[in-house]
C-alpha cells in the first residue's frame, strides 16, 4: 500500500481506467465474435455486424484500449472474409 498521496490518488485513477477499459474491451469482444458468427452462418445482417464490429474496434483504439495496428489487423480480417463471403455469392 502507498504511504505517498499521489501514488494513492494514481492507483484510484488506475482502477477507474481499468474498470471503463474493461467495459471497452468486452463490447469490442462480443462485436468482433458477433460478426465472425455472422460471417460463418452468412446471414442477411453480416454486412451490419461486420461495420458494427468495425465501429467498436475504432472506438476501443480512440480510448487507448487496443493498440490500432491491433484494431486495423482486426479490422482488415472482417473486411477481408466479407469480401470473399460477398464474392462467393455473387
Amino acid at each position: 500500500m502507498a504511504n505517498i498521496q499521489s501514488q494513492i490518488k494514481r492507483n484510484r485513477q488506475n482502477e477507474k481506467h481499468r474498470l471503463r477499459n474493461r467495459n471497452v474491451r468486452g463490447a469490442a469482444r462480443t462485436a468482433d465474435n458477433n460478426a465472425r458468427r455472422a460471417l460463418t452462418a452468412n446471414t442477411p445482417e453480416t454486412k451490419e455486424a461486420v461495420l458494427l464490429a468495425i465501429s467498436t474496434l475504432d472506438k476501443a483504439a480512440e480510448k487507448g484500449v487496443f493498440h490500432k495496428n491491433t484494431v486495423a489487423r482486426r479490422k482488415s480480417r472482417l473486411m477481408k472474409a466479407l469480401a470473399a463471403l460477398t464474392q462467393k455469392s455473387a
